[in-house]
């Protein structure tokens, strides 16, 4: 079994992970098998990432034939003992079940159950459509956000060089057996700031400051729009936009802006109790039996769900769960919801902090 140490000199994460995890309590893991399953493929080599007397490290074990997997298997656990969390990349669908099925097959008693873990990939990659990228993979993520390999080959490429290495070991195939799995490691580091765009839509954003635009749309109609200026939970390693639902978003860095349309029109409020309404035809209105006993008969007819409402004129803002009450409909069946924009809620910068998060999460879900 071959070891290799690497200090990271001059390296600092951009991106605040020990919001996340005490950064001493970390451990990023990453491994090289020639195959996917854990029965008919050779584990040759495991890497990880570590933050140690203020610097980020490595160490990788690499198997000098596949009679050295439980070895470099041991020395991993017994290193691992002191961590807590375990970050990887796709290790919930990779790394980790093939790892735990060689343990069984080469009937050694290891396992993760003492590790909290957090995949990268399961994070990150259902944002691919909102920053544009074709895949969640790892290295299409290292492009996206700038990071340089030094190793040139593929996966692949690389089962060819470690079978070859174990007939005829070679210092250039040793080197490029260890330095692919470096990069893989360096590779989860450099992503990190990719999280700030999870956390964009899992950790409260702040709404700093709130005001109603006026324009005029197409047709030479006069509209009003709500701008939202926020304050957002990391810093973007790049500016981002997108459009849902006739709501607009651009964050760059740890700055964002929300535009929502205002809708200035008449909306209904269905009463959920329509069995103690009475519903008057004349005036398109519902009231409760308690007073509508003093209308003529003549007038009135039994309520509805869909006839039981009132009718009022305002200013409304759309929301996409029942996230302010009462909310208000265009007509019974119709799915969009919407909430008074009333003069008390102008004032709640709370309420508006919220609904800014409410609407991320409908925009994140379109994508």
């Amino acid at each position: 079994m071959k070891i290799s140490r690497e200090t990271l000199e001059n390296f600092t994460l951009a991106y605040p992970l020990e919001r996340i995890v005490p950064l001493e309590q970390a451990l990023f893991l990453d491994i090289e098998t020639t195959g996917f399953t854990a029965k008919t493929s050779c584990l040759y080599l495991m890497g990880c990432a570590y933050y140690e007397d203020g610097r980020w490290r490595t160490i990788q074990w690499l198997a000098e034939d596949s009679s050295q997997e439980a070895s470099i298997l041991a020395a991993f656990f017994q290193f691992a003992l002191p961590y807590r969390f375990l970050i990887h990349f796709n290790g919930n669908n990779f790394d980790l079940p093939f790892l735990m099925k060689k343990c069984e097959l080469l009937a050694l008693p290891y396992h993760f159950d003492y590790f909290e873990g957090i995949d990268l990939y399961q994070r990150i990659s259902p944002y691919k459509f909102f920053l544009n990228l074709p895949n969640g993979k790892q290295k299409t993520m290292e492009q996206f956000l700038g990071f340089s390999r030094q190793d040139v080959f593929s996966g692949s490429e690389l089962i060819g060089i470690y079978q070859e290495y174990v007939k005829n070991p070679s210092e250039f195939s040793e080197k490029s057996l260890f330095l692919h799995n470096a990069d893989d490691i360096r590779g989860m580091l450099e992503i990190l700031p990719a999280l700030s765009y999870y956390d964009l839509f899992h950790t409260e954003v702040r709404a700093k400051k709130v005001q109603a635009n006026t324009y005029r749309d197409y047709a030479g109609k006069d509209r009003r729009e709500l701008f939202m200026y926020l304050s957002l939970p990391a810093a973007l390693p790049k500016p981002v936009s997108a459009v849902s639902n006739h709501c607009y978003f651009r964050g760059e860095e740890r700055e964002g802006v929300l535009k929502v349309p205002i809708y200035e029109e008449e909306l209904k409020y269905f009463y959920a109790n329509y069995q103690d309404y009475y519903y008057l035809p004349e005036e398109d209105t519902a009231l409760h039996k308690s007073v509508a006993a003093y209308v003529d008969p003549a007038h009135r007819v039994q309520a509805a769900a869909a006839t039981c409402y009132t009718r009022k004129y305002s200013a409304y803002l759309p929301q996409w769960e029942h996230l302010f009450a009462p909310f208000f409909k265009k007509d019974y069946k119709g799915k969009e919801l919407f909430f008074e924009l009333t003069e008390e809620r102008k004032k709640d910068r709370a309420a508006f902090s919220a609904y800014a998060n409410h609407v991320l999460r409908m925009i994140a879900s379109m994508f």
